[in-house]
């Protein structure tokens, strides 16, 4: 049995065989492979009863669903008006000089990916950076520059 068959069982075990299952179940996926394969996405449809079609059209749907490989560190900046105003340009273009990547890109040694959200709910503290769980609201370009390069240090 493969690894993803074992993990989407178990995620189903913990969270249903239910319709209402399917979001939990992806993200558990997300969390643990750092995107949902064609093999996973195939899996959680036989496992809960739905079709194909119906899981990737949920998977590609939401932003924090990722359906390609991402690196081990996720980096997303918001890219809404409010973020804009306060400096999200200049914040992507440090992170991107940083990371010697553009918006979309991952790392070639798989440690980062940079993209950018249309929001991430902090409009009063922007610009916002969200790397994995962690948020950075009002977020200086010199701390962003701070913090990938910490995480470049300690992500093997």
């Amino acid at each position: 049995m493969s690894n993803i068959k074992t993990l989407v069982q178990q995620l189903v075990e913990k969270h249903g065989k239910t319709r209402n299952s399917l979001m939990p179940v992806l993200q558990g996926i997300v969390k643990e492979e750092r995107y949902l394969s064609e093999e996973a996405m195939l899996t959680v449809a036989e496992e809960l009863d739905l079709s194909a079609a119906d899981v990737y059209g949920s998977a590609s749907f939401y932003t924090f669903l990722d359906t390609t490989p991402r690196g081990k560190n996720i980096v997303r900046i918001c890219k809404t008006i409010s973020c804009h105003m306060q400096g999200k340009d200049e914040l992507i273009h440090a992170v991107e000089n940083t990371l010697n990547i553009k918006v979309g890109e991952t790392t070639h040694d798989k440690k980062f990916t940079l993209l950018t959200a249309n929001c991430l709910g902090w409009c009063h503290k922007g610009p916002v950076m969200l790397v994995n769980d962690d948020v950075y609201p009002a977020i200086t370009v010199q701390k962003a520059v701070e913090i990938i390069e910490t995480l470049a240090k300690h992500t093997k």
